[in-house]
């Protein structure tokens, strides 16, 4: 037990990064447009996700009242950017990932804190959580970096028509998943580094006189 701190730590960290990572998944806030047209748009800000582009408009409610309106991409679209792309399936790779990785640092903690037989087991299955922490850090660090670099650069979207959105911003920057991406990377590329640090301790049995 007095070995295994840091694989306890980076089960910690990596639970958090794998609940980040699916956090930054669902959030529609990756890339937020500023247009100058507010017909449609009324607040001038769209928030574009990786599976839905969504903004406030006041055109079809009451004075007074606003609605938010969402339009979801689908496998078929062929306008949306490679970034998006890539972010759909590397995130859904990546919490995937992350899940196998908490389940064999689960299984390696299990055996060293409960005083389970498989001792053998133990160093393999934290080398194999590190293994999926780090794959799965990976696979959030790509496509976080891609949009992020996206943003900077200002790259436009062709909408079609029917989405009310015009084919580049007066200005975008990056939304809220973004960050969230990044502490993700962090604690999950942390987690891999603390499950690989594991050593098995030495005692008097398996010392060889």
């Amino acid at each position: 037990v007095s070995t295994s701190h840091l694989q306890l730590a980076a089960f910690a960290l990596g639970t958090i990064g794998w609940i980040l990572c699916t956090v930054s998944m669902g959030i529609v806030e990756w890339r937020v447009w500023h247009v100058d047209n507010t017909t449609v748009i009324s607040s001038g800000i769209a928030w574009v996700g990786i599976w839905k582009v969504c903004f406030i408009s006041y055109l079809y409610v009451s004075p007074g009242y606003r609605e938010q309106f969402c339009h979801k991409f689908s496998g078929y679209d062929s306008f949306i950017p490679h970034e998006i792309y890539t972010a759909q399936g590397l995130l859904l790779l990546a919490m995937f990932m992350g899940l196998l990785g908490l389940a064999a640092t689960i299984f390696a903690l299990r055996n060293v804190y409960m005083g389970v037989t498989y001792k053998p087991l133990i160093a393999p299955f934290f080398l194999v959580g590190g293994f999926f922490y780090i794959s799965a850090g990976l696979c959030v660090l790509i496509p976080v970096s891609w949009n992020f670099y996206s943003v900077t650069h200002n790259q436009s979207i062709a909408f079609p028509p029917s989405f009310y959105m015009p084919s580049s911003p007066a200005a975008q920057e990056a939304g809220a998943a973004i960050p969230v991406g990044i502490v993700a990377v962090i604690l999950l590329l942390l987690s891999g580094t603390f499950s690989f640090s594991y050593r098995f301790p030495m005692t008097a049995n398996t010392i060889t006189k």
